[in-house]
């Protein structure tokens, strides 16, 4: 039971780690953590880790649909983004390798 325990603590310092990572490198500062193209970065660093996920779980119709929602959701935050910023949109898009 405790290293069931120790694993779930590593994890959760190591998704801690990588979100502090996505912060630093696309918000103005270290913690800017609610700008548009952080949560854009959020969203699609979640959505990737999710890909292996399904190629094993083919079946996992739940997991899917919360998958479909943080890819609208994203979707919603670009849209929003080219509207406001369309330099820094583009500039997104490159940086993250999304395509449009």
């Amino acid at each position: 039971m405790k290293l069931a325990q120790a694993m779930g603590v590593a994890r959760k310092t190591e998704t801690k780690a990588k979100k502090a990572a996505l912060v630093k490198a696309h918000g103005t500062s270290g913690t800017d953590s609610g700008s548009t193209v952080v949560q854009i970065a959020l969203l699609t660093n979640k959505i990737t880790e999710l890909a292996p996920h399904f190629q094993k779980h083919s079946k996992d119709h739940h997991s899917r649909l919360g998958l479909l929602k943080m890819v609208g959701q994203r979707r919603r935050l670009l849209n929003y983004l080219k509207k406001k910023d369309e330099k820094l949109y583009s500039e997104t898009l490159t940086k993250l390798d999304l395509r449009k």
